[in-house]
């Protein structure tokens, strides 16, 4: 069973349905005891990273995730689900978040006549074509984003990467760990197969 977090954020509904629609078996986890009976675990979110952490350490979440993470069961963070990974973000600046991969969460520059947020259809470019969420997935296909902060990320975890006036990780992948910053249940038949191929991970 898929377990979905529900803290409080964003684009939950989307999400379970998307998994539904590819006949996943999928919960919305609204007590924090749902997570040690969920297979896989997935943190969706949009919004303000110092929400969200505060809708995780306020539900409960935030310990029980770690720990579920900790016994090596599939993860898949998406969008804000991706940004709070990271130590913290400048969206937030004094606020920790989970602190799993090192690196910084940094505001898009309001330069080069970029908008933000960046909205639309962006590449996304492979760096680890061995990524199981990939497979079937040509690099360089096309992910719909929503988001005005972006993964100033470069090291070893990175899975793929998005030019938006700046170079970013759009993906993650740390062994059990694996996180997208475009939404894959927005994404049309590329982003149901990633996520299909992580619901059988």
């Amino acid at each position: 069973m898929i377990g979905i977090i529900d803290y409080g954020s964003g684009n939950l509904r989307s999400v379970y349905n998307a998994f539904c629609y590819i006949g996943a078996d999928v919960k919305v986890c609204d007590v924090p005891g749902d997570l040690d009976r969920a297979d896989k675990i997935v943190l969706p979110g949009v919004g303000a990273s110092k929400d969200a952490m505060a809708g995780l350490v306020a539900g409960g979440y935030k310990e029980k995730l770690l720990e579920n993470i900790g016994k090596n069961k599939p993860f898949l963070g998406i969008c804000l689900g991706l940004q709070l990974l990271f130590d913290h973000s400048e969206e937030s600046p004094g606020y920790s978040c989970l602190g799993l991969v090192k690196g910084e969460v940094k505001r898009f520059p309001a330069e080069n006549g970029l908008k933000i947020p960046e909205i639309g259809w962006n590449a996304v470019n492979f760096t680890r074509k061995d990524c199981p969420i990939f497979s079937g997935i040509e690099s360089g296909e096309y992910f719909y984003f929503v988001h005005s902060y972006y993964c100033a990320y470069s090291g070893e975890y990175t899975a793929a990467f998005t030019n938006y006036g700046v170079e970013y990780a759009s993906a993650l992948w740390k062994d059990n760990i694996f996180a997208v910053q475009f939404h894959p249940e927005r994404s049309q038949e590329r982003g149901l197969k990633l996520l299909r191929n992580f619901s059988i991970i």
